[in-house]
Order: C-alpha cells, then structure tokens, then sequence
C-alpha cells in the first residue's frame, strides 16, 4: 500500500518506519527543510531503542522516503495519516491548529479518494472537524463530488519500546463510520495480527475517547500508587510489599504500580489536561482525575523536600549529583520530567548540580537552559564526585547496579535519595550507605562499609 504520513514528529516517524518494515511504500511530510534533510542523511529528531536501524534499512531499501512538499504528499498515498503535534493550550485544551492545517491541505490537493488518519491524539469531535476542513477545502476548488473517508486509529506507544509496540500491539483501535474504509483498515494491519484479531472497531468519537482515558488510568494508578508510598511512611509500612500484595490481585495486575517522583513526557500530562478541559467544556467536571493531576504535581516536589528534611532549607555551598534526566528510561524526552523541577528547585535554594543521563543531556540543557550551579557529568560515577547527596531521578538501567562501596567513598556525604526505589535497603546499610527510598523505611549507613565487589 501506499502511505502518506504528515509530521514527522514521535508518532509520525515511528507509524512511517514501522508500516515500512512491512512492506508499504511510505512518504513521510514535514514542512521544516532541516529535520526532512537530516532525516535523509539518516539523522533521527529523537532516541528511541531500534528505530534508527528500521528508518535506515526501509530508506537504503525504497520504502521510505522524506519529502517537504505536501501536494507530493496528498497526491502519494490513499491513506493520509495525520500525525502532527497537538500541544496543550494556556487553558489546558489540545491546540488543534496543527491539524486542522493538515486537513485544508489534504482537501487542497486531493483529486481521488483518500482515506484520511487520525493518528495524533486528538479531543472527541476532531473527526469531525477535519471532515469539515476537507469537505470546505474541496468545494473551494469546485469538488465537493470527490470522496474520502475520515477514521480515528489513536496510537498507543510507549516511549522507550514504541518500535515494539507498533510491530506487536495488544490492540489496534480504529473508529470508522464506513465499510470501506473499515476494509482499508483491516487489509492496512493484518500483517500485525497473524496470530489474533487485535482490531477492535468502534465508532469515530468512542475510538477518541478510548486514547484519553487509555492515558488517564495509567495516570491515576500512578498517582494513586505515589500516594500509598507517602501514606506508608506515615503507617511504618513498606510499599515495595503492598506493590507486590496488590499486584498480585488478577483484577489489578503488576503495571504501572512503581511508586517514584511523578510521571511526564509528551503524553500523560498533557492528555490529562486535555480530557480535563473537555470535560469542563460539557459542564461534566472530573474530580478523579482533577486529584490526579495534583497529586502528580505535588509528587514531581518530594525529592526536594526530602533534601531540604535532611540538610536544611538553604543549599549553598552543597553540591547534589542528579541521576536521569529523561522522564523515563530509553528515551531523550524531559518534556514535564520530574528532574527538571529537581534541579530547578536545588538551584533556586543555591545547590551546584551536577547531572547525568545516557541519553537526554542535549535536551536537558536546551530546557535548562544557562541555569547558575548546574553542570553535566561525563559518567554516573564522575557526578558523585565530591558531591553530598545522590538524587536518582530516573531508573535507567546503568544506575540499577552500581559499585556501592565506591559510591560511600566518592560521595562526600554517603546520602542516597532514591526516587525509584532501584535499590535494597540492608544492601546500602551494609555498603555504608545513607538511604532514603519512597514509602519504605530510610536507613542509615552502616559505621564500616563491607568490601563488596563491583
């Protein structure tokens, strides 16, 4: 088959190079010159595991090709999926210029029938909108004759395994209205479910719907579980055992129950802003996930406060080693990262910080910016240097096993605050170390490190 993706952003990139794997032939558009440029010399606007080599094999092969002419664009492909940003608004609402902008353009430029994707993350309703924009478009030119159907496919990836998430999804949702289109659909993703029918048909507005609220329940049992990790530091409780007792309940499961310091990136906060703003926007307010949000602003705060508890509201002169900077692991993205208010926060109160990510340390400085104190370390083990307190952030797997006895030593005071609860308690004791992990029991190191191996 042959596709057309507009944008060339998270979802935009990975949809092209994943529908390429299979064996369509896929132009991707995007109006900036230098991002379509460096994606032909086989440069990628973001990091995500595996991505790279599908984008460069597909594209050495003749599937996949970069363009920024959208007329090239919506004259290429039947399918038209329009995968361009939707940021939030002042108020919290989904800014649908984006792709509203995309729909005038597809009706400009169409001459036969397209199908026409909703693959951003988009309110109730824009299937409609973007039906109008086309209809408008083409009876402009005098073709209001000329067919073409509008479908909502919500996109369901996990930044950080979104290649294998595309290549094995556990659903496939698709809000049609016609048969031919739900034929289109059916014959587009087959090759991805060989072994089961994953594809779950629905009507346009609940296919909308279905990515809010997808998005807002991982939300909310994060936030719930990060308020259980407060309530059992209060209670003597440990809430590594509760996660275990709760998650071992089949109507629960083990997902999404890590307590930490808040959850970010490109997609929970500013969905839950959206279907907030919807739901205010039909009188129909949602006090569950209005609590939600505040209680996952409040949490993004803990760390701080955890440091200010142990050495006093003012920081100057101290210095703090900050592990992770990406909002989750194997990804680049500190959009809304939890770490970004850390190191704010500890600069504002005079702390030098000296951070480390594998990968989001570019992005980190280009939100960051020139921030006074603040410097990026080389190695995990170079940012403890001389510093008073190691802060984990984010739970990437080169922080998960570290030469603890080296870190009691390079550390000037052995203080761990632990945001992810990567490590055990009695193994920081017995290596000297003082350990602060979230709604389990701190512990203070022990007077003499054993000599443990690296």
């Amino acid at each position: 088959m042959k596709l057309t993706i507009v944008g060339t952003g998270y979802v935009g990139l990975v949809t092209g190079a994943c529908f390429a794997e299979m064996g369509n032939d896929v132009l991707c558009v995007d109006l900036d010159p230098g991002k379509i440029e460096r994606l032909r010399q086989g440069e990628l606007p973001i990091f995500e595991p595996g991505l790279k080599e599908i984008v460069l094999r597909n594209a050495a092969e003749g599937r996949l090709h970069f363009t920024t002419d959208i007329q090239e664009g919506v004259r290429f492909g039947t399918m038209q999926f329009i995968a361009v940003g939707t940021p939030p608004g002042e108020d919290g609402s989904a800014d649908m210029q984006h792709v509203l902008t995309a729909a005038r353009a597809i009706g400009r430029h169409m001459s036969d029938y397209k199908l026409v994707i909703d693959k951003s993350t988009v309110p109730v309703g824009t299937a409609d909108a973007v039906q109008a924009e086309i209809a408008k478009a083409l009876a402009e030119r005098g073709m209001s004759k000329v067919p073409f159907s509008v479908v909502s496919n919500p996109e369901f990836l996990k930044e950080g395994a979104a290649v294998e998430d595309f290549m094995r999804p556990d659903r496939i949702i698709v809000g049609v209205d016609d048969d031919r289109a739900a034929l289109l659909m059916r014959a587009l993703y087959a090759p991805f479910q060989r072994q089961r029918d994953k594809l779950v048909l629905m009507d346009v507005r609940s296919a909308e719907l279905t990515k809010y609220a997808a998005n807002a329940m991982l939300a909310t049992r994060i936030s719930f579980m990060n308020e259980m990790a407060l309530l059992a530091e209060k209670l003597g409780a440990d809430i590594e055992q509760v996660r275990r007792g709760i998650g071992s309940d089949a109507r629960i499961g083990p997902q999404f129950l890590y307590p930490g310091c808040g959850y970010g990136g490109s997609c929970f906060p500013k969905d839950v802003k959206a279907l907030l703003s919807s739901a205010a926007g039909v009188g129909e307010p949602l006090h569950v996930l209005q609590a939600v949000e505040r209680a996952n602003d409040r949490q993004k705060h803990v760390l701080v406060d955890r440091v200010v508890n142990r050495f006093g509201a003012d920081l100057s002169g101290m210095r703090f080693a900050v592990w992770g900077l990406a909002f989750k692991p194997e990804t680049d993205d500190v959009r809304e990262a939890p770490s970004l208010v850390v190191v704010r926060e500890l600069a504002a109160r005079g702390a030098r910080i000296v951070a480390h990510d594998p990968e989001a340390m570019d992005r980190a400085r280009e939100a960051l910016g020139e921030l006074p104190g603040l410097e990026y370390a080389p190695s995990p083990m170079a940012a403890l240097e001389g510093s008073d307190a190691l802060i984990v952030v984010t739970e990437w797997k080169v922080y998960r096993v570290p030469d603890f006895t080296r870190m009691a030593t390079v550390l000037r005071q052995p203080v761990v605050i632990d945001g992810r609860n990567l490590y055990e308690p009695a193994m920081m004791r017995e290596c000297g170390l003082e350990y602060h992990p979230l709604g389990r029991p701190a512990v203070a190191g022990a007077p003499a490190p054993l000599a443990l191996a690296a």
